[in-house]
């Protein structure tokens, strides 16, 4: 790898554009290098993880208002159009609003793969609009393969030097520019078009954090959506000769100088180099749980907690509950993030999602984690749930801040330490590093999980003989030609989504 030293400059130093960090992350892109094998099988497993929690989101409201926006805009003239989940392969509209779509069933549930570092990131998210511009230009699986590579390459990449979420700024910022990156590669573009296809993703989606904080919407599953369609529509405009801002972070009015660290900050990026393979796919990891990545261990812990002490479950057994963690965690989704909602057994099912004290609760009481029933009203309203609930609260704990942030695969951890007082003098103490399904962990996900995460989540609404066929089809992606790619897709069984109720809107 190697770092490109990434700092602002005033207008009159003149940067030159091969001194950018958008042209650099275009030479990236651009670059024909191969991917290798070991890279090309988890690209396969992602895309059925991605598929996998789409098909459990297609009957949820915001995933039917973006599928019926999506389908009001049939195919465009420039190609043969793209796919959205749920509906026939047949039924095609423009590639942006496929990648909307398919993009909000993907982010609803919280339920895909993540890369957490200086800034945190669900890299599943490059994949919808790579699919959505293969189907429409007749991409071969292969490129499909070459530009989901270099989206997670660009985004995790930044993920690691730039952090985005300590200036409230939202973490889809890194990933406009990564997907714009990731449909050079797809389209073989050059450098140029790519460079300016990657500032205009950047200035149109950077946005506050607000829409991951107190009462959290629906917004949340739209906005990395929101992100895949105006990087699309970026490169559509790119391909056109439309030029970009620039230079879009370095600029004295640029991103860095007014939105992150300032005139006076700089940063580390680590890039590969001409002619290496575009690997960061494998740093990432996948969820065996519906909830909040730093939650994923805590799942773990609690079920195991659940299991060991039975003593636990006993009515007024604990009188507090104190998970010592990472600056991250406690102060994203812990006690530390001052939100009541997080304590409010009313909340939505988005903040739910972001409270690892409601978390800990339903999982040390269950045993388990379910992607629906878990968040379900009559389940956050329970009586015993919310006195536990209330008596749960993190802290942050310097070592694993430290090790949140490691740069050392083996030492990089998202877990901690619990205590739990119990009423009767006693305490429990127990810790965990990582998730039971991080590749460090006590189960690490493989491909017979990620096909049975697929079978579980997609049994209530595909037929068996769908579910084959789409497994099928995800596990020859490098080999699929231009007319097999529509079929990475998937249809709802007869009748469940007519059953859905829709509002009207504009379209």
């Amino acid at each position: 790898m190697k770092t490109h030293h990434l700092r602002t400059h005033r207008s009159d130093e003149n940067l030159p554009r091969t001194g950018q960090l958008a042209w650099a992350i275009a030479e990236v892109a651009a670059d024909e290098v191969e991917v290798g094998d070991d890279v090309t099988e988890m690209v396969i497993n992602r895309v059925i993880d991605n598929a996998a929690v789409a098909a459990a989101s297609l009957t949820r409201a915001p995933v039917a208002a973006a599928r019926a926006q999506a389908l009001a805009h049939p195919v465009s003239v420039g190609g043969d159009g793209s796919t959205v989940f749920g509906r026939e392969p047949g039924r095609r509209v423009s590639p942006e609003w496929a990648t909307w779509a398919n993009g909000v069933a993907v982010r609803e549930l919280d339920y895909h793969d993540t890369f957490l570092a200086a800034e945190y990131s669900h890299p599943g998210d490059n994949i919808p609009a790579m699919i959505a511009v293969g189907q429409h230009v007749g991409s071969t699986g292969r490129d499909i393969v070459r530009g989901i590579a270099t989206g997670y390459e660009i985004q995790i990449d930044l993920a690691k030097a730039i952090s985005l979420h300590a200036h409230k700024i939202d973490h889809v910022a890194h990933l406009g520019p990564s997907i714009a990156a990731g449909l050079g590669t797809l389209l073989h573009l050059d450098r140029e078009v790519i460079f300016q296809a990657i500032g205009q993703a950047l200035h149109t989606t950077t946005a506050t954090r607000q829409s991951r904080k107190g009462q959290i919407s629906t917004w949340k599953a739209h906005a990395p959506a929101f992100a895949g369609k105006m990087a699309v529509e970026a490169v559509d405009r790119a391909m056109r000769g439309q030029t970009s801002p620039e230079p879009i972070w370095e600029g004295e009015d640029g991103v860095i100088a007014w939105l992150l660290d300032g005139p006076d900050a700089s940063y580390e990026v680590p890039l590969p180099e001409p002619g290496e393979a575009k690997r960061a796919i494998l740093d990432s990891y996948t969820k065996e749980h519906s909830a909040e990545y730093q939650a994923q261990a805590w799942i773990d812990l609690a079920r195991k907690l659940h299991n060991e002490h039975p003593e636990l479950l006993e009515p007024h057994a604990i009188r507090s509950v104190v998970i010592h963690t990472s600056h991250h965690t406690h102060f994203v989704i812990g006690s530390g993030a001052n939100d009541p909602q997080k304590y409010d057994p009313t909340a939505s099912r988005e903040t739910l999602d972001h409270s690892i004290p409601y978390i800990f609760t339903v999982a040390l009481q269950d045993g388990s984690w379910h992607h629906v029933d878990s968040y379900a009203p009559e389940r956050a309203g329970r009586p015993d749930t919310v006195e536990l609930w209330k008596r749960v609260t993190t802290e942050e704990d310097p070592e694993w801040t430290r090790r949140y942030h490691s740069l050392d695969p083996n030492e990089k951890a998202f877990g901690g330490r619990v205590e739990i007082a119990l009423a009767d003098g006693r305490t429990i103490v127990d810790e965990i590093a990582v998730a039971d399904a991080h590749p460090l962990g006590a189960r690490p996900f493989a491909r017979e999980n990620y096909i049975q995460k697929f079978r579980t989540l997609a049994e209530p609404v595909l037929a068996a003989s769908e579910i084959d066929r789409f497994l099928e089809v995800a596990q020859r992606l490098p080999e699929l030609t231009g007319e097999e790619l529509g079929g990475l897709t998937f249809a709802a069984e007869p009748g469940v989504l007519a059953a859905i109720p829709t509002s009207k809107g504009l379209f």
